[in-house]
């Protein structure tokens, strides 16, 4: 029963990203910000369609996001998914708590300045973007009720709804988008997402014309929920710096559809519905509390009882599986579709052994993804060969994969000087749950004759400061591609991008015909030469090897059934905004 239900998971993977990929072509940091549930992730990743980004200009009128249905519709010709909303609008069988099970903490709640799942659950909540996405890639109206890109893509101009307010009341204007936009640029660890900004003009309260240095591909993915929040600058634009501001998390004043009730750092987020939100009949529920654990089987059991509705940090894949077998929770891979989650082994090419790139090599043809992805996640997640996911039509699938050989191992590290068991490194992880697959290096580089021994770090801070500053020789991480390889990959790799924050330019690569082709396909709007662009980035990274590339891991959500229009229909998944789901009480 086991395997059955995991080929119609992962056939329904594959079926979704089929129907994304089948348009044109298309196109953190962001992993998990706690020391639980780094093995949980997104899903294979669906991409989105250049002509989407740049060809359409995204001129939509502003429909009504509310979803109300006309009084005459039949049952018949609404999906459930209408139903539900309509009765959401309608006020029936509506309100309600929903509880989400997390193991992730959040430094704080301001996410212009915070990358990663932590911040962005409870941050797309309590903050508004300009656009929302659907589960095609499609840009959706939500503070900006239309848009227009112009024809030579150096300008983006935002038409924002006329009666929105932030929580304490005081009008959403251009003003406010413009701050937003010029702190994401200051501060937010993603720079080449909007670094071709030069300036935000604002003709009237509700008109934000975003003026840009070159055109560039990824600016309506880049004000998606969890990566432009929109912030009130009548707080937060008084000289304190931004990263440690107080309001990041005390008394807290947001745009989006709940308000902050309560925050207990480490244990609980409440979150109450916020009744002058700018979309009429939403939210649908009273409230979202978030209950924080560092346990995944306390999420779990808490699923299965029925006292946790939601939750997509479930710890080990073995838990996936117990939950698929539950007929009381549903699991699905289907919603964060655009995260597009990576775990590889970060070399530290400025260490003196890892220096030498045939050692880098020798440690690739050592390792077996396959192993990882078919025995120790138990047929969960997918190979990864590139940092670009496989479903993205920006990836290679013809750089050198590095499948296993010992002989071709052993060989390179001879031609470096090193015989067996004169070569010992160590590795790091993110602490608990990667250990398994630095214990799995440790045992395969014994085969090739390299000695290595975990490095143990007791938490997730202190791993993220040693990788951070370059105090590290390899490590086993988790990556997120974002959605398009400017916001989520070139990071990983730019030359000036080793800036001592964690999910930057951690391994201390620089290669300046990487950072050439990396800066051409981030202004270029045509998706062939895009893709010719990222293959050849590919081509030198693979055989580089500053990363070795393990597994595409599925971003798994479990729900209760009870839970309507859950998170599952939006590339974003639970880094979206709520304000659509409510609980069938």
């Amino acid at each position: 029963m086991k395997k059955w239900r995991l080929v119609v998971a992962v056939l329904a993977v594959f079926a979704l990203v089929s129907a994304a990929c089948g348009s044109d072509d298309d196109d953190d940091a962001g992993a998990p910000a706690t020391t639980a549930a780094a093995d949980t992730g997104t899903d294979a990743g669906d991409d989105m369609s250049d002509d989407d980004m740049a060809d359409d200009d995204m001129a939509e009128d502003g429909d009504d996001m509310s979803g109300d249905m006309d009084d005459d519709m039949s049952d018949e010709d609404m999906s459930d998914e209408d139903m539900a909303m309509a009765a959401c609008n309608h006020g029936e069988n509506v309100g309600g708590t929903l509880i989400i099970g997390s193991t992730q903490v959040p430094r704080h709640l301001n996410g212009t300045v915070q990358s990663g799942y932590a911040t962005a659950v409870p941050g797309t909540q309590l903050n508004a973007s300009p656009l929302l996405y659907d589960d095609e890639y499609n840009p959706m109206p939500y503070l900006a009720e239309s848009w227009e890109i112009s024809d030579d893509g150096m300008t983006v101009t935002l038409h924002l709804v006329a009666d929105a307010v932030f929580h304490d009341g005081m009008p959403i204007t251009s003003a406010d988008v413009a701050f937003s936009i010029q702190t994401v640029q200051a501060n937010h660890p993603f720079k080449p997402m909007y670094a071709p900004v030069t300036s935000v003009d604002t003709p009237d309260e509700h008109t934000a014309v975003i003026n840009l240095s070159q055109p560039h591909p990824a600016i309506l993915l880049a004000m998606s929920p969890g990566l432009l929040p929109i912030i009130p600058k009548h707080i937060f634009d008084d000289g304190q710096d931004m990263k440690t501001h107080p309001r990041n998390t005390e008394d807290f004043v947001g745009s989006g559809p709940f308000r902050l009730a309560e925050y207990e750092p480490g244990t609980i987020i409440r979150m109450e519905r916020f009744d002058d939100f700018f979309i009429e009949g939403t939210p649908c529920l009273d409230e979202i509390v978030m209950e924080i654990t560092p346990d995944p089987t306390a999420i779990v059991l808490g699923l299965e009882n029925g006292t946790t509705h939601l939750s997509a940090t479930l710890g080990p894949q073995a838990n996936v599986l117990r939950l698929m077998d539950n007929p009381d929770v549903e699991v699905s891979a289907k919603g964060h579709e655009a995260i597009g989650q990576v775990q590889w082994m970060e070399m530290n090419v400025n260490d003196p052994a890892l220096s030498d790139k045939r050692v880098r090599q020798a440690i690739a043809y050592a390792l077996d993804r396959e192993f990882l992805a078919d025995v120790i996640d138990l047929g969960l997640t997918f190979p990864a060969p590139t940092g670009i996911v496989t479903a993205s039509p920006f990836h290679n699938t013809n750089v050198n994969h590095y499948d296993k050989d010992i002989d071709r191992a052993v060989e390179l590290l001879a031609e470096a000087g090193y015989g067996p068991g004169e070569l010992q490194l160590s590795i790091d992880y993110i602490p608990p749950t990667q250990v398994i697959y630095a214990e799995y290096v440790v045992q395969a580089l014994e085969e090739a004759g390299i000695v290595t021994e975990l490095s143990v770090s007791p938490d997730f801070p202190t791993w993220a400061q040693r990788v951070a500053a370059g105090e590290f020789q390899m490590t086993i991480n988790n990556v997120w591609n974002w959605g398009d390889p400017v916001i989520g990959v070139h990071r990983t790799y730019l030359c000036d991008n080793r800036v001592g924050v964690i999910w930057t330019n951690n391994t201390g690569y620089c290669n300046p015909e990487v950072d050439g082709l990396l800066a051409a396909a981030g202004q270029e709007l045509d998706a062939a030469e895009r893709a010719r662009l990222y293959a050849q980035f590919q081509d030198i990274v693979a055989e580089e090897v500053p990363i070795y590339f393990l597994t595409t891991p599925p971003f798994w959500q479990a729900y209760n059934p009870l839970v309507m229009n859950p998170p599952t229909n939006n590339i974003w998944g639970q880094m979206s905004p709520m304000h659509t789901v409510w609980l069938d009480q």
